[in-house]
């Protein structure tokens, strides 16, 4: 049934993954090969084979939380704002806005100008099947979705306490049936001045809101299309974005198409003072999107990805584990095999912060900080970020990343993030103590399944033995894993937060109570670390406000709800007929987040590398 080239590269693979393989590879590579992802005419179309390491949960913004989903939506909805492609430090520029917010002296009033030449995909929930022109009306609608509690929008939190009215709203949706809700409710804070003007009003200041006006829930969504799709809203996006979705087969691929009607998005005219010899200047206000076509391909495990990369069957891809060594030499650039096949790498330290998570409701944790703290110093961070990583990490001693401009030098003192059994042993005595007897098994918890994930398992499990716990490990997918975790069903999980805008402050909205069970997922509380939250959230950037962000992540660390273990560091590796491509921290995969409007894809230069090495 298959080719026998397939077959030869197949029985090439390592043992272990002989029959994972067959099932998962093959297929994949089966289907490139006959052309499923190719127009009949490349030269008049360019395409752009994306991958992404976890199913879509959703494609509604207003409920989109995890990394693939709003990969996606990003590409299909447009918010106010979004970071500028080329700038760095990264910078707010408008989106579906015509400007900056109009902010009122007590910084309770914002009033936004809103485009009048940005229009929704056309799509037959509209009449004649034309998308209408956006207007400030679809922001207050899409808020109020979130704010709807039958909806139960895992954003929420985003909102929370923050607007006038709005709190109010979701108390009257809790009287209402379910799809009776009228969104003509009034509400205090939100309100339009004519179409092209939307006007907020906050219960106090709130700084950070013009970061959340560039995050996908906030998105403008159009009501018809609620309402002519229901439920099926998830799987039926329409946005303003470049790309708007063709099909989804759950699980598999998703594809998207160029927005025939997208007009108010050009490629940067100005960028940082290295981008024009870089040649990310060349296509400088030329209309975008320049691909015709988006293929994401659902590839859980990391041989699959690779493999598909090197065939040159996806464009862009993070480098496994098991072929570091192959693409990366030590002295970290790309080997002679990658410069070969014209591979470019981009490397860059992601706002990120990974650690173990404890259900700080669970019984046996939460009431036992002497066995959070064991667990923490069970950890040899180094040896997991060399063994499991290949050195892609550094080590966490807190929840501020290492990239972001807040970050405590001083946190390394006495951090129980420093490897020490001797410790660990003390403590976990300390522990039994505190429980009244030996520790009974505990659970630890991953989502995905591919091989690093297990990987990870082990390594962790296998450290705490060394003092004497006993662990049973839970592999879950993303989705599974993701509905546990907001039930409070984990006792113990590997998680982490990649910051949503550069601003620490994203990171303390992660510990807040009234944040749980998101994206507050271990459910942690402490009314000294509120108060500071509270304090901070109304404050601008300042030396006073950095104090603050310092000393709540030091009650968080002597706390320890969660053990903190590393900060990613990005390998991003490419194909070099793939053009306009910055690293972009905040968005380190590259799956989409509404970048792809930038790429470009030199054809004969991908037709002759699949010529080659196919």
């Amino acid at each position: 049934m298959f080719p026998d080239f397939l077959k030869a590269r197949y029985l090439n693979h390592i043992a272990i993954r002989r029959f994972y393989l067959l099932f998962i590879i093959i297929p994949l590579l089966f289907f490139s090969a006959c052309g499923w992802d190719e127009p009949a005419d490349k030269s008049e179309e360019v395409v752009l084979n994306q991958r992404l390491r976890s199913k879509v949960q959703t494609l509604d913004p207003g409920n989109a939380g995890d990394s693939a989903s709003n990969a996606i939506c990003r590409e299909i909805y447009e918010c106010l704002y979004a970071y500028h492609y080329l700038k760095r430090p990264y910078e707010l520029t408008p989106q579906t806005a015509a400007g900056m917010p109009t902010v009122s002296d007590d910084g309770l009033v914002y009033r936004i100008p809103i485009r009048n030449d940005v229009y929704f995909h056309d799509d037959r929930c509209f009449p004649e099947s034309k998308g209408r022109l956006l207007v400030a009306q679809d922001f207050i609608y899409a808020w109020k979705r979130i704010a709807n509690i039958k909806v139960k929008s895992k954003n929420w939190w985003i909102f929370d306490g923050k607007i006038v009215g709005l709190d109010e709203f979701r108390e009257y949706s809790k009287t209402c049936k379910k799809g009776e809700v009228d969104y003509d409710y009034p509400v205090e804070g939100l309100s339009a001045e004519g179409d092209f003007t939307l006007v907020v009003k906050l219960k106090r200041s709130w700084p950070q809101l013009v970061y959340w006006l560039a995050y996908v829930a906030t998105a403008p969504i159009a009501k018809e299309a609620v309402d002519y799709y229901g439920p099926d809203i998830v799987s039926h996006p329409v946005g303003t974005g470049a790309f708007q979705l063709k099909q989804w087969h759950r699980g598999i691929y998703l594809e998207a198409v160029r927005n025939p009607n997208y007009q108010h998005m050009r490629f940067p005219a100005d960028g940082m003072p290295d981008d024009s010899e870089a040649g990310l200047l060349a296509d400088a206000d030329k209309e975008l999107p320049f691909a015709d076509r988006v293929i994401w391909r659902v590839v859980v495990e990391s041989q699959p990805r690779w493999l598909l990369l090197m065939r040159g069957d996806i464009d862009i891809n993070t480098i496994p584990k098991d072929n570091f060594g192959q693409a990366v030499s030590m002295a970290s650039e790309l080997t002679p095999e990658m410069k070969e096949r014209g591979m470019k790498l981009l490397l860059f330290d992601e706002p990120g912060t990974f650690w173990i998570g404890f259900n700080m409701n669970d019984p046996v944790l939460g009431n036992n900080k002497p066995l959070r703290h064991a667990i923490s110093h069970a950890v040899d961070r180094g040896k997991f970020i060399d063994i499991i990583l290949s050195d892609k990490g550094k080590i966490a001693h807190g929840f501020i990343p290492l990239a972001m401009a807040r970050y405590d030098e001083t946190i390394v003192e006495n951090s129980p993030s420093i490897y020490d059994l001797d410790k660990a042993r003390r403590l976990l005595k300390e522990a039994e103590a505190v429980h009244g007897g030996p520790i009974p098994k505990l659970r630890l918890a991953i989502g995905r399944t591919d091989t690093v994930q297990k990987q990870t398992l082990q390594f962790l499990a296998r450290s705490l033995s060394e003092i004497g716990l006993k662990v049973e490990t839970e592999l879950y997918d993303w989705p599974t894993f993701l509905e546990k975790m907001l039930n409070g069903q984990h006792q113990m999980f590997h998680s982490g937060w990649i910051a949503d805008y550069p601003d620490a402050m994203n990171f303390l909205s992660v510990y807040y109570s009234k944040n749980a069970p998101w994206p507050n997922s271990t459910n942690y509380n402490n009314p000294e670390f509120d108060a500071i939250y509270e304090q901070v959230s109304v404050m601008p950037d300042s030396d006073e406000r950095t104090a603050l962000y310092h000393k709540a992540q030091r009650i968080v660390i002597e706390d320890l709800p969660c053990a903190f273990i590393y900060h990613r560091v990005g390998y991003i590796i490419h194909h070099g007929w793939l053009g306009n491509i910055k690293p972009d921290a905040y968005h380190p995969d590259t799956n989409g987040y509404g970048l792809l409007k930038y790429y470009k894809v030199d054809t004969k230069k991908r037709d002759e590398y699949r010529k080659r090495f196919k």
